[in-house]
Formats: C-alpha cells, structure tokens, sequence
C-alpha cells in the first residue's frame, strides 16, 4: 500500500469516527433541549392529565390510589397515568400533570410540600402546583381527580 493510499483510508476511518461522534452530541442536545412549552414526544408519563382517557391512556374513573397510600404533606407520582397525586393537609386531596413545565421532564417525587424535578431541579409547592424553584417558569397543570370513600380514581 503506498503512502497516499493510507492516509486516503485513515482519513476515511477519522471522518467516520467524527460523523458518528457529532451524530451522538447532536442527538444528546436534541434530547435536553427544546422549548419552554414542553410540547415535545408524547410517551405516557407526558399526556396530559385530568382528561379521562386523555390523562397518560388512562380511562376516566380508573382508580389511582387508596387515600391511605398518599402521606399527608406528600404524594405520588402515577407516571403511567401522567399524573401526581398530594395530600397538603389531611384529607385534602390535589392533582397535577406530572409533566415539568420548563422541557417536559416526568416529575420524579413528592418531598417536603414540594413536587420535584429531576432534570433541571424545578420544583412546584404540592398544594397548587406553583413554581418555587426554577428553571420553569409555568406551573404544573391541574389534574381531575375525584375522592369517593378511601379511593382517589380519576375524574
């Protein structure tokens, strides 16, 4: 082999290497980036909530939970229905999409009167669905829920 004919083909095996590398970075800014809206690809715990079937495939009066599973002053993320359910004060009973308003992360968990964000670290208060700590600036949607005995079934 002569000595163009080798470089020619480590050129080649570079330029590879690089397209695959760009491909990987463009694809890893595509999956974090987007706009404020959070209107982008419509997996389950992304569908809005508080719609009946709308709200994450699941059916209207499909029960979530007990209200015994839901801790005062916590909650419950119900990432297949893409809902999250909070007690504030006892017997009191909230719903919100579980779909982050700053990219559409999936709320991960209720801790502190405060429903949490693990991508960007928003957090929204469990009693109305406000922001508290950014980046979003937009708060968690309201779900419809209804509480009939010791069942939380959604609305």
């Amino acid at each position: 082999m002569t000595g163009s004919q080798e470089t020619g083909r480590l050129f080649g095996r570079r330029t590879v290497v690089a397209a695959v590398g760009a491909a990987g970075v463009a694809a890893a800014l595509t999956a974090c980036g987007g706009s404020d809206s959070g209107s982008p690809s419509g997996t389950a715990a992304e569908k809005p909530a508080g719609g009946g079937a709308e709200a994450g495939g699941a059916a209207a009066g499909a029960v979530l939970a007990k209200t015994a599973d839901i801790p005062e002053g916590g909650g419950k993320v119900f990432a297949d229905q893409g809902v999250v359910v909070t007690q504030p004060t006892a017997g009191q009973f909230k719903a919100f999409s579980s779909k982050c308003t700053h990219q559409g992360c999936a709320v991960k968990e209720v801790a502190n009167g405060m429903i949490n964000c693990p991508c960007h670290g928003s957090m929204f208060d469990a009693t109305d669905g406000t922001v508290k700590g950014g980046p979003a600036k937009q708060p968690l949607p309201a779900a419809a829920i209804k509480v009939e005995g010791d069942s939380i079934t959604l609305a």
